[in-house]
């Protein structure tokens, strides 16, 4: 019996290994492919025969022997609790493990003996995708961003067996994948970023065997500073007497942040994206400061910043302005280093207070930046003469300068230039008098131009001297003989009535004549002041 029961024994593990064999022979071209996953559940066909079934059992086949595993024979009982056969041939196997990957045989007893060969295949994974994204930082809300114009490094891993098949995909807002195809790489870089790359990028491992994929998706937005630097300005507030700060820095995504301070000393008076702040009345001073400082995601680290001062405004004009009666006149104001702008007014100094003149049909106002203008037409004296007052107000202070008006009549134009011809008349006939009387030579040449003949001969004679002619005219030739003998003894007593002078001058111009008889007039002249002398002196 002992020896029997060796044989029966011995038989079935002959026959295994003849199965064995047989299985490796037809796996090469015959065998079923199954693919499982890990902790999943697979069942095994014993190959694809339909109707009854005869004795199955199933081996899982190694490198040097098969390993029984089940069979429909119950008295055999299976190797392991998670096999279990379905329909009396498939064989189920819960739990899978990455050891279960391997080949499979059914050996089928109906009429002989068939093998059927299974490889099954086990799949692990992914479970999990790892996207990492340099050079960018990351919001509250796990959002990521880039600088434009950055180099950013995109990287994508996973785990899984068989290893996993990794893809990039890149979704624009406006636009689709810029990539073309998917990127089947598990890295990559974009050297220069810009805002057309700002988008959800898409990392996803699938497992080649079981198919199974799992994906991430990073949003990646493109940040960028304003190019230029903040610009500060102040603006009316919508309460009296007030004003508001603000500070813009546009250019940049997205908006920045703005703290404003007051300077000097720092004193922060508020943090906003908007740049906008009200200033009570105390802070409306004259050179007062106040510093804008704009800060951005993306940078500059110490950001950027802009300052505004307060300023009354300061007046120029003229003093004082001429108008003639129905002419017009401009007066011109000048406003300068007013911040925030002042508003400038016209008023006349009529009454107090004073009234603000509105342009009309008399009065024109005027005003080209900074400067102002009023024109009055058609002055008069009455109603026009007087004071002018120019205001120029902000609100951190007021400016008021005088200007006076003078309305005069309008001068008689043809009556200032007759008395300048009058003037010069008679400034003519006294400078011809004066040549006349101190220089009578210059009449007697002006004679030539009578064209007298050589022996024209001028007698200049006293009125004095022609009396004594007349009235010795009688007694020359009596005493001629006297005088002669008198000459002799004594000096001769000369009257001055009867003394003739004498000037004979070349009326055609001979200069030499002319001036001889000057000599002549002179040595008359002295001779007979000669003999005064020496009568005086003569003892009587």
């Amino acid at each position: 019996m002992a020896a029997g029961g060796r044989r029966r024994v011995s038989e079935p593990r002959v026959l295994l290994c003849l199965g064995a064999l047989l299985a490796r022979w037809v796996s090469a071209g015959l065998e079923a492919v199954v693919i499982g996953e890990v902790h999943e559940s697979i069942t095994l066909y014993c190959g694809n025969v339909s109707g009854p079934r005869g004795l199955v059992t199933w081996y899982r086949t190694g490198s040097e022997e098969q390993v029984f595993l089940l069979s429909s024979n119950s008295s055999l009982p299976p190797a392991a609790s998670r096999f279990s056969l379905v329909d009396a041939s498939a064989l189920h196997v819960d739990a899978l493990s990455l050891q279960d990957e391997g080949n499979y045989t059914c050996e089928e007893v109906l009429n002989g003996t068939r093998y059927f060969p299974v490889w099954l295949r086990v799949a692990s994974g992914p479970y999990y995708v790892a996207v990492n994204i340099s050079s960018t930082g990351s919001l509250a809300n796990g959002t990521r961003y880039a600088a434009k114009g950055s180099q950013v490094d995109f990287s994508c891993s996973s785990a899984a067996r068989p290893p996993p098949l990794l893809e990039w995909r890149f979704q624009a807002p406006s636009s689709s994948e810029p990539f073309g195809n998917n990127l089947t790489v598990n890295s990559f870089s974009l050297l220069l970023m810009s805002h057309n790359l700002q988008g959800n990028y898409t990392c996803s491992a699938t497992n080649v065997l079981s198919g199974r994929q799992r994906k991430v998706t990073t949003e990646l937005l493109v940040y960028w500073s304003p190019p230029a630097a903040p610009r500060c300005s102040v603006e009316a507030s919508s309460g009296p007497s007030t004003l508001q700060v603000a500070c813009r820095w546009d250019g940049g995504y997205p908006d920045p942040d703005f703290l404003w301070t007051e300077e000097p000393g720092g004193l922060i008076m508020g943090n906003s994206k908007l740049g906008v702040q009200t200033l009570n009345q105390s802070q409306l001073m004259d050179g007062k400061t106040f510093k804008c400082v704009g800060s951005h995601i993306v940078g500059p680290q110490s950001g950027a910043s802009c300052v505004v001062q307060l300023r009354s405004p300061s007046l120029l004009t003229e003093p004082m302005k001429t108008c003639f009666v129905g002419g017009n006149v401009t007066l011109t104001c000048q406003v300068s280093g007013a911040y925030p702008s002042a508003k400038i007014e016209w008023l006349r100094d009529f009454t107090h207070p004073k009234s603000v003149i509105q342009s009309s049909s008399h009065h024109l106002i005027g005003q080209n930046g900074p400067n102002s203008t009023l024109t009055i037409l058609n002055c008069s004296q009455d109603l026009d003469e007087g004071y002018y007052v120019c205001r120029a107000e902000n609100a951190v202070g007021m400016r008021e300068v005088d200007i006076w008006l003078s309305v005069k009549e309008p001068l008689n134009i043809g009556s200032i230039v007759g008395t300048i011809i009058s003037l010069l008349l008679l400034g003519l006939a006294i400078i011809s008098g004066l040549l006349l009387y101190y220089s009578p030579v210059f009449c007697w040449k002006g004679s030539t131009f009578r064209r007298q003949d050589m022996g024209d001969v001028m007698v200049l004679v006293d009125e004095e001297e022609e009396e004594a002619e007349e009235e010795d005219a009688a007694s020359e030739e009596a005493e001629a003989e006297q005088e002669t003998d008198d000459r002799e003894e004594l000096p001769r007593e000369i009257h001055k009535h009867g003394h003739v002078h004498r000037v004979t001058a070349l009326v055609n111009g001979n200069l030499e004549q002319m001036s001889n008889g000057l000599q002549d007039l002179l040595d008359d002249n002295s001779e007979h002041h000669s003999d005064i002398v020496d009568l005086e002196d003569k003892p009587i």
